[in-house]
């Protein structure tokens, strides 16, 4: 079933995290919370900057890790982008 969610959030001290969920809104709520990862519990308050929808579990980890890869300016263009040059 294609549910699952990359997500990628710009925290307040400007850097980037990238993530997968399957509830993007219970997520943000559970980052802003500071309980959802250690990295971005000390860097609240995160913003959602781009989400690609619509995949199965194992593309989205797939995605999440070449994305980890990426230098922060690439991040973003390659969510809002659509991911052309996904290397799953």
């Amino acid at each position: 079933m294609k549910q699952w969610q990359v997500y990628l959030l710009k925290c307040s001290d400007s850097s980037l995290y990238c993530g997968v969920t399957k509830d993007i809104e219970n997520r943000l709520l559970k980052h802003n919370q500071g309980s959802a990862s250690k990295y971005t519990r000390s860097r609240l308050p995160v913003k959602l900057v781009a989400v690609k929808k619509d995949l199965t579990k194992s593309d989205a980890y797939k995605i999440e890790y070449w994305i980890k890869k990426l230098r922060a300016n690439e991040k973003i263009l390659a969510l809002t982008n659509g991911l052309k040059n996904d290397r799953r």
